[in-house]
């Protein structure tokens, strides 16, 4: 990477300057000169077709036009002001607008020149107009650039007002390539290049910013695409092969008493197949003396508990502790509560760490930590406190690991001089497009299928003119010995948004379902621990037979009774959290239901959202539609690991280019594990420069 020019502050570039350069760092990221070159436009508009104004027509986006100004007059009312001028060619006429601006336009255009008008037409009155046109004169001799396709750059307000529009940043991107001529270098291999018809990168660059044919852009794309997810795949193969040779791990020889007795006496079910699959996956990697770094995905009530549970026999089997770490108290509490009635009467120490265990039973478990009495320690933040030591840590087990951050998490591995395994749980199903990108260095295993026994929840989308129905149904429910969750997005009423909130619905179902027939329990985000606690056990203890609540029951709340999920203005979530909803009810052996409530009127993603939910109960799916309609932004946290900040790729539309990348990548690797051949060393420049200035996503565990 040739640092002394594309690492240039651009600050420095001819137009910019300090203050437009503070603007360009805090609204577009843009610090240095390569930051502006990969800053691609959003859009591209054909420039090189002159229209005539009698072949407007509405079924044009933006036309460019031919011809002179005349007739510049301000028209309106004082406070709604707007300039006109009638601009003509050899067919006809039309009327430019401008509603801003208007001194500065006003004397600006010589009724005896010729000028290029570009913009896209509206009507006003049944008659076709010009709003804010880009107006240049009719260059003396042919402007290569003008027979161009024409990018258009998001700007914002606060960059138009320093002079830094679509058509500013792109006059800046044109210095900035005549400036950087013959000095950006290949970071591709010449055999890649060859073999897969690729275009150089300098011409790509160029070709993406001022395009010279339609070609030219889609050969410019289709380098710039595979480049970044190649480096992303690269990247995130280096650092396993990295971490395998570097994080030696303990090696776990045998499964012992402790599996053996409780696969024999205490197995609440048959295990799935895909159970006893992981589990063999999981063993193979505490027994190859490397560190395990596993991904478990498996979809609400898939028993990925029971398998975390069988991890932790094996390690202590080989006489190692194990913790098990939870993002909410709720969920910590589930799982001690869970795995203990597993192991009841088998001699495995268990405890539980959270915020509210007492100074006094702290003690109590740090001691039994670093003595080695404690086998099992489940919790939540409060197991990476300093003074929260063990003995012979050897695997780290982590639920819904999306909610911890990097840092957070690393702070379990430091707690051993040789690293502990790494288990990583997951109940949100992830798209195998996204987890090959996100956790491209972790190993993954998925549970895919259901326990014996459990039924699929069924899935309705009612109407707000079907509430009657809903608490007939309910009732019916009720009378049977079920329970019943009302889901609402907001605690206290929103005046942006019109959306039911949690406490006038409470009252509502107050008045639909009075005491003494019925009692209500109700759970927020908002409430004191103890009070949520006592709430929720109410529910649990079925002392009351509707829970409303936020999403705060999102995860961690097993109760078998309750078989209604009714989720309020569901037009209103995610789809992946829809799912997670619906995955409250459906955890006994009785037929449950999801209700999905909502407005009559809908968009077209909302529909869609709700429909997807009603036609399928496969995680995966959900996931994948998830991933189409919301984007990779959105999903699971992603946004703040810097992962998904792609400047060209989509990893939904270009899966292709994905896995072609991931798969060369690999291939690459096994000939070159060090990148040290000649024909590499574009390659292995350019990853070090990357590993230097890219964010250190790759460090999930």
């Amino acid at each position: 990477m040739n640092i002394s020019i594309l690492e240039t502050p651009i600050e420095y570039l001819k137009g910019v300057g300090p203050k437009r350069a503070q603007l360009l760092n805090k609204e577009l990221g843009i610090f240095k000169f390569i930051d502006l070159l990969h800053y691609y436009p959003f859009r591209y508009v054909d420039k090189s077709k002159v229209h005539k104004i009698k072949d407007i027509s509405g079924d044009l986006a933006y036309i460019q036009l031919k011809g002179k100004i005349s007739n510049m007059q301000i028209v309106g009312s004082p406070r709604a002001k707007r300039l006109t001028a009638t601009f003509h060619d050899d067919t006809g006429a039309i009327e430019l607008v401008w509603f801003k601006g208007i001194r500065w336009f006003m004397d600006k255009f010589d009724p005896d020149k010729e000028y290029i008008v570009f913009g896209k037409p509206s009507i006003f009155n049944n008659k076709y107009n010009i709003p804010h046109p880009d107006i240049d004169p009719v260059p003396e001799h042919d402007d290569p650039v003008s027979n161009r396709l024409e990018g258009f750059y998001s700007s914002t307000e606060k960059l138009k007002s320093k002079g830094l529009s679509s058509k500013n940043i792109s006059k800046l991107v044109k210095t900035l390539l005549k400036s950087t001529e013959g000095k950006i270098p290949e970071v591709l291999s010449n055999q890649i290049i060859k073999n897969l018809a690729l275009t150089n990168r300098e011409k790509a660059l160029l070709n993406i910013h001022f395009p010279e044919s339609q070609e030219q852009l889609q050969k410019a794309q289709a380098r710039l695409k595979f480049e970044e997810l190649f480096f992303i795949q690269l990247r995130l193969l280096v650092y396993k092969i990295t971490r395998m040779k570097r994080s030696k791990g303990r090696i776990f020889t045998r499964v012992g008493n402790y599996v053996n007795e409780f696969y024999k006496k205490k197995l609440p079910f048959e295990l799935t197949g895909a159970q006893k699959k992981v589990i063999r996956e999981i063993r193979a990697d505490m027994g190859s003396g490397s560190q395990m770094n596993r991904l478990l995905q498996g979809d609400v009530g898939s028993g990925k508990t029971l398998v975390a549970l069988m991890s932790a026999l094996i390690a202590l089997d080989n006489g190692y502790q194990t913790c098990l770490m939870a993002p909410t108290e709720i969920l910590a509490n589930q799982h001690f509560n869970t795995i203990s009635r597993m192991l009841e009467g088998l001699n495995v120490q268990i405890n539980l760490l959270t915020g509210s265990t007492k100074s006094t039973e702290r003690k109590v478990i740090h001691e039994n930590l670093i003595n080695g009495n404690l086998h099992l320690l489940i919790g939540t933040h409060a197991l990476i406190e300093d003074n929260v030591r063990f003995k012979n840590l050897a695997l780290v087990i982590i639920d819904e690991q999306h909610r911890f951050g990097v840092a957070q998490r690393a702070k379990l591995w430091v707690k051993n001089i040789t690293p502990p395994h790494i288990l990583v749980m997951t109940a949100t199903p992830i798209p195998r497009t996204l987890a090959m990108t996100l956790y491209g260095d972790l190993d993954i295993s998925i549970i895919d299928e259901l326990p014996p026994g459990r039924k699929p929840v069924k899935t309705y989308h009612y109407y707000d003119s079907a509430r009657l129905k809903l608490f007939g149904f309910i009732k019916d429910q009720i009378k049977q010995g079920r329970q019943i969750y009302i889901v609402y997005p907001l605690i206290k009423e929103s005046e942006k948004l019109d959306l039911k909130d949690l406490l006038d619905g409470y009252e509502s179902i107050q008045r639909a379902f009075p005491l003494p027939d019925y009692a209500i329990s109700i759970v927020h985000g908002k409430m004191k621990a103890k009070e949520k606690e006592y709430e929720m056990q109410r529910f649990i203890k079925g002392e009351t037979q509707i829970m409303v609540a936020t999403t705060v029951i999102e995860v961690g709340v097993d109760i078998p009774n309750a078989s209604v999920m009714v989720i309020e203005n569901a037009e209103r979530f995610g789809l992946s959290q829809l799912h997670q909803l619906r995955g409250r009810v459906g955890r006994g052996a009785d037929q449950s239901y999801c209700i999905l409530m909502s407005h009559d009127k809908l968009s077209n993603e909302a529909r869609s959202r709700l429909n997807t939910m009603v036609n399928t109960n496969d995680g995966f799916e959900i996931a994948e539609a998830d991933l189409r309609l919301r984007g990779p932004g959105d999903l699971q946290g992603t946004q703040q690991s810097g992962l998904l900040d792609l400047k060209i790729a989509n990893i939904i539309k270009d899966e292709k280019i994905l896995k072609y990348a991931r798969n060369l990548a690999r291939e690459i690797l096994d000939k070159d594990p060090s990148l040290s051949k000649s024909e590499n060393l574009p390659i292995a420049k350019h990853l070090k420069y990357l590993n230097k200035t890219a964010p250190s996503w790759v460090d999930i565990s």
